[in-house]
């Protein structure tokens, strides 16, 4: 990789902002890459490439295709890891690769390209044959520790992606068609000052001929949006047509089933949580993650921070084993909505309650006969939540898990239910006990207690009894479940720290 003139141009450049700093695990790689001296450079926008190195954007380098083996060497070596796309948007030339920045708690995501695909996001359909040239004319950012495109290249390169990205028919380009718009018009905005005509001219010439070059030159100073030049991006796709991966036929039916799949993935994502994939999958199989503690432990803020910080990235199914505010399945939905009209009908609670005011009498006729409906609605719930939990880490799903059921203590939270009561048949009995047992032979991969002192679970849960807290505290404490490793979190500290060190686990374990 060489450097050009070109670089005095960029490090005239007022708008790059490099106050902002690299991340410390960018930077490990970014150095690593320059000492073995791999030819790489950052090949997207340079007004965004302060984004990509705090982690608020990806990070997507040209890496020279004699390198590659090399370069995936030292971001593994680095802590990174590699998460392959689900098949429908997978792309042989591109891989990406995940890392936790443990210093800021952010998940980075890298995009190696060994060559120049562009497209549309669900089908990156064409190739543009210059990874030589590109890296060739790399130059380095002034003040930031990364290659980049020299502006000519990226000018150039701007106006073939307008062409072949900005198209309606993509779902995900349709959905976010405004912002994308204005992403293109910014970057022209910012180059159009940093790059002569000549100089782009004489690039697209080299590179494309000079017909086109007349034609990319003029829609590249115009001023009208690019997308709207319908023959330059007809002449454009023509040009390129020799290296689609598909023909015309075959890219629109791809696109088409591509695009049933992606809105499919994102009902699944928000809504439904099928075991499915629909995104990019853990490397080597997918976790079931269970996090536990009392009530008032802050297991739904766990999950729910545990869930923002991967969701974005790898396919996450949460799964909440609780009967509480949690989302219930439609077998326990009618069930939860009786249930406040059939507790108001007790003024105190039988032993064996946690919330409310509770008496020290067993469970009368009434009540044991709703809790054994109960019980045996809950188990039969808990056996499919716990089969579809691991299907969905065998398809490659990380499964976060509020509560997991557990035989271990009788009579405590998450246990069969029908231990509290007297008189109940031996098969009602052993078939509850079933749905528990097979929790032990489905245990998680990975649990993370949230452990808290009694006042601090009595100020959150006001309502349950202070001794089923104490009790229950040191239940969790000795609990097991089974689990492939159990990681004890002091959940006292701040929630930044408590969450930093959930993250750290969880990444240790994919």
């Amino acid at each position: 990789m060489r450097t050009t003139s070109s670089q005095s141009s960029v490090a005239s450049v007022a708008w790059l902002r490099a106050e902002e700093p690299t991340l410390p695990l960018l930077l490990v790689v970014l150095n690593e890459l320059r000492r073995q001296s791999i030819s790489y450079c950052y090949w997207k926008a340079s007004r965004r490439v302060h984004l990509a190195l705090t982690g608020e954007s990806d990070l997507d380098l040209l890496i020279a295709k004699e390198d590659q083996h090399r370069a995936q060497a030292i971001l593994l070596g680095r802590g990174f890891k590699l998460f392959p796309c689900v098949a429908y948007r997978d792309h042989p030339a591109i891989l990406s690769f995940l890392g936790h920045d443990e210093s800021s708690g952010q998940l980075l995501h890298l995009h190696l390209y060994f060559r120049l695909v562009v497209g549309a996001p669900l089908l990156k359909n064409y190739r543009i044959p210059w990874e030589d040239a590109i890296l060739a004319r790399s130059v380095s950012h002034p003040t930031l520790p990364i290659h980049m495109l020299d502006p000519a290249s990226e000018a150039l390169l701007l106006v073939i992606r307008s062409c072949l990205e900005l198209h309606r028919s993509d779902p995900v380009t349709l959905r976010h068609w405004h912002a994308t718009q204005q992403k293109f018009a910014l970057d022209r905005q910012e180059l159009v000052p940093r790059v002569e005509r000549a100089t782009l001219h004489g690039a697209a010439t080299e590179l494309m001929g000079r017909d086109l070059a007349d034609r990319i030159a003029d829609a590249f100073y115009s001023g009208a949006p690019l997308e709207n030049d319908r023959r330059l991006r007809r002449l454009i796709r023509k040009h390129f047509a020799p290296y689609r991966s598909y023909n015309g036929v075959e890219a629109r039916v791809r696109s088409a089933g591509r695009a049933l799949q992606w809105i499919a993935g994102g009902l699944n994502k928000r809504h439904l949580h099928w075991p499915r994939p629909w995104a990019r999958r853990a490397p080597g199989g997918g976790l079931v993650i269970a996090m536990v503690g009392v009530d008032g432990s802050g297991k739904s803020t766990a999950v729910a921070a545990v869930r923002a910080w991967l969701g974005a990235e790898i396919d996450v199914m949460p799964i909440y084993f609780g009967t509480g505010d949690g989302r219930p399945s439609l077998l326990l939905l009618p069930l939860k909505l009786m249930m406040p009209l059939f507790m108001r009908l007790y003024r105190t609670k039988p032993k064996g309650a946690s919330h409310g005011k509770i008496s020290d009498r067993p469970p009368g006729l009434l009540y044991g006969a709703l809790q054994t409906v109960w019980a045996m609605v809950v188990a039969r719930e808990k056996r499919a939540k716990l089969i579809a939990a691991r299907r969905a880490a065998e398809r490659g799903l990380i499964v976060i898990a509020d509560r997991y059921p557990q035989d271990e203590i009788l009579g405590f939270n998450d246990g069969p239910l029908l231990t509290r009561l007297r008189g109940i048949p031996q098969w009602l009995r052993r078939t509850e006990a079933a749905a528990y047992a097979l929790a032990r032979r489905l245990s998680p991969d990975l649990v993370i207690k949230l452990e808290v002192m009694p006042a601090t679970a009595a100020r959150r849960e006001p309502d349950m009894d202070p001794t089923v807290i104490r009790d229950r505290i040191g239940a969790v404490k000795r609990l097991t479940f089974f689990a492939t490793r159990i990681v004890s979190i002091d959940a006292e500290e701040p929630l930044a720290e408590v969450t930093r060190k959930i993250k750290r686990e969880i990444w240790r374990q994919l």
